[in-house]
């Protein structure tokens, strides 16, 4: 089966582009590679009613399963009706939600995913746990502060995310694992330091708590997203792919056909 990877689209970021010149263009990229599975690792759009009518569009009119697991960003809950909370348990009731519904892909294979948490492991040591909390520095604010409103703090949420992925990786822990987070699990993705404002704001880009559960189950693929990279490595065993699409201004070109398709990284299995 050829598994395709993409994550943070950011459908409704772009100044000219519509999230249905996205769905166009993505869907052109995986009839085109020939597609038969489609791995979403987050950060699709700012409401959680965009992100669901995408997956709806890219699946109804690419014929194939789509998979996902939602980004800080899907969970925003300003200009929407809904609390983060109840952003969660809305994902959670679609099918192509990956959250507390680990995937059979066949007899060998399955698909886990969980949004992950960031738990400020990632940030330079000269900061405070208390200095993090306030997510701002140097003028800017973390978004996350102001557009979420989960009820308890990051690196509670962080561990609770790691507890669900192993309750669910349990229940296919007999089979190859493909793992997919949006948040960064690996340091290799974290922006270099010394950094003069990622030294503070790696603390949000990834978490140390997925840790052990490398060491301890069979996970064959670790796909991520959130940091906007696009990079592929292996290392014991495991293939690490960040696959994001990320921002018009970061791309290399103005052409959204040409950054999909670099952006969209496929697996055999």
């Amino acid at each position: 089966m050829k598994i395709g990877v993409i994550s943070d689209l950011h459908i409704d970021r772009h100044k000219r582009l519509t999230p249905e010149d996205y769905t166009h263009e993505l869907v052109n990229a995986i009839q085109k590679r020939k597609i038969e599975l489609l791995l979403i690792a987050g950060d699709i759009s700012n409401n959680y009613k965009l992100t669901h009518k995408f997956i709806y569009d890219v699946e109804t009119q690419s014929h194939i399963k789509i998979l996902f697991i939602p980004g800080n960003h899907d969970f925003w809950a300003t200009d929407t009706d809904a609390s983060s909370a109840e952003i969660l348990d809305y994902y959670m009731n679609m099918e192509a939600c990956l959250i507390g519904n680990p995937y059979h892909l066949n007899d060998s294979w399955a698909i886990v995913g969980n949004t992950g948490w960031y738990d400020y492991t990632y940030a330079s040591p000269e900061f405070s746990l208390e200095r993090i909390a306030r997510r701002k520095y140097y003028g800017a604010t973390w978004q996350d502060k102001v557009k979420i409103d989960w009820p308890m703090e990051d690196r509670k949420l962080s561990t609770i995310a790691a507890k669900q992925t192993i309750k669910d990786i349990e229940q296919v822990k007999h089979k190859h694992i493909i793992l997919m987070t949006h948040i960064v699990t690996h340091p290799r993705f974290a922006v270099p330091m010394p950094h003069r404002i990622f030294d503070y704001f790696n603390a949000f880009i990834g978490t140390s708590d997925f840790d052990a559960i490398y060491q301890q189950y069979d996970i064959r693929y670790s796909i991520m997203g959130h940091v906007h990279f696009r990079n592929v490595f292996e290392e014991q065993g495991i293939t690490y792919i960040c696959s994001c699409l990320g921002y018009q201004r970061e791309w290399r070109s103005d052409n959204i056909a040409q950054e999909i398709n670099h952006a969209l990284y496929t697996i055999n299995i």
